[in-house]
């Protein structure tokens, strides 16, 4: 008998929702809290029906430490999934560690305010000492790792496809195929069109944050940063075609760097297409993508929050888009003493995703490890404690879930290699 606390109820908690709900021999009680209650309830009518599962829904406000301390004491969940807003993981880690919790989220910290003096000055010493500019970075969360160790308990970071996945690919990887891995490139195509002129496949403050960032990989050491979007490429990718990929800063680099420093470089590409880029550089060109306050009709609005309640929201295109994801590693190393490349990764189908629980494939993708990752914790299969990416654990068991509960790995042991 296991509890389980979900904060969101956006796309990627939707997914997992449906996720645990299936798996009601381990998640025997869920609660389901977010700032919008009815969208809980939602769910909760959905689903109440069609498994053992026990849910309960509650209403927060995730950047209140005491409303979440009161909501842990009062529930009394072994783990906590915070599939929310980074903005919030610090505070939602403080009251875990507060109520002797669990964690878990999807990605990396990064503050909702840039321009916080503190936070800058913070910043620009990482970006001095570092080399790479993006907001999002595990510093943060890593200075738990003592803390957590000490209670006993586990904080789970980027538990997603991307990061997340991704890391136990390394693991697996190192475990079963190479004795010296040497490269990485981790490929992220979205193949699926949703047939909206501009729409954002996860929370558009993140996601467009991201991609208008600075690009960066890591290669002999040391950081290599680059303007947002000039190293492209092309790659054809299984199940969906070519498609074209560009070198992004992604969180899992710092992790894998940091965990396998023998490893000479990693890369991170994500494929985009050209109206995309069209409207993001027309929307960043005008401000739209900002953070900072305006001022507006006697009202202080932050520009990229406005253009989000413009956009569809994530949660709503599972319908309408159809078309393949295709995530995942390939590696150049050494076995035997011979060179070897390999490749792993998942391909999932956009409307497969949203017949089973639906949301599209995008939010499948992160909901589904999010839930196994949880599993693992709950089943004790897991347990080292402290604050840690996925990298660190036994990759086996989680790959296994991720086979039986929806993300099956493929594998290619002569792959074609980014250019």
């Amino acid at each position: 008998m296991s509890r389980a606390l979900i904060i969101g109820c956006g796309g990627v908690a939707q997914v997992a929702i449906h996720k645990c709900c299936q798996l009601d021999s381990v998640f025997t009680d869920l609660c389901i809290a977010s700032r919008t209650k009815s969208k809980c309830d939602k769910i909760k009518e959905e689903l109440q029906n069609k498994t053992k599962t026990n849910i309960t829904t509650k209403q927060i406000d995730a950047n209140d430490f005491n409303a979440l301390v009161k909501l842990f004491n009062e529930y009394k969940p072994e783990i906590v999934m915070n599939l929310g807003m980074p903005y919030q993981n610090l505070i939602i880690m403080d009251a875990c560690l507060e109520c002797n919790c669990h964690y878990l989220d999807t990605a990396a910290y990064e503050p909702e305010d840039v321009d916080d003096p503190t936070w800058r000055m913070n910043y620009e010493k990482r970006v001095k000492e570092k080399g790479f500019s993006a907001y999002f970075d595990y510093s943060y969360q890593w200075e738990y790792k003592d803390k957590f160790e000490k209670k006993g308990l586990i904080a789970l970071l980027g538990c997603g496809f991307d990061p997340g996945v991704t890391q136990a690919y390394v693991a697996y990887a190192k475990k079963h195929e190479f004795d010296r891995i040497d490269t990485i490139d981790i490929l992220d195509c979205n193949g699926g069109d949703h047939g909206y002129p501009f729409a954002t496949n996860f929370n558009p403050e993140i996601n467009l944050r991201e991609v208008s960032s600075e690009g960066a990989y890591y290669e002999d050491g040391k950081w290599h940063s680059i303007p947002a979007m000039s190293i492209h490429s092309k790659y054809n990718f299984d199940g969906v075609g070519e498609k074209d990929i560009y070198l992004l800063h992604h969180e899992e680099i710092e992790s894998i760097a940091k965990n396998y420093p023998e490893i000479k470089r990693i890369r991170f590409y994500m494929t985009f297409g050209e109206s995309y880029i069209r409207h993001m550089k027309c929307l960043e060109n005008v401000g739209m993508l900002s953070t900072t306050p305006i001022e507006y009709e006697g009202k202080k609005i932050v520009p990229i929050q406005f253009l989000k309640a413009l956009l569809p929201d994530p949660a709503s295109l599972g319908p309408r888009t159809v078309g393949k994801t295709n995530i995942g590693c390939i590696f150049k190393g050494i076995k035997d003493g011979k060179e070897k490349t390999y490749y792993i990764y998942n391909v999932c189908d956009h409307q497969e995703s949203y017949k089973e629980v639906g949301s599209q494939a995008i939010s499948y993708t992160t909901g589904v490890p999010a839930m196994c990752g949880a599993m693992l914790i709950l089943k004790k299969i897991w347990t080292t404690p402290g604050a840690n990416t996925l990298e660190i654990y036994d990759p086996d068991p989680f790959i296994e879930a991720l086979d039986k509960y929806g993300l099956p790995k493929r594998e290619s042991y002569n792959p074609i290699m980014v250019k």
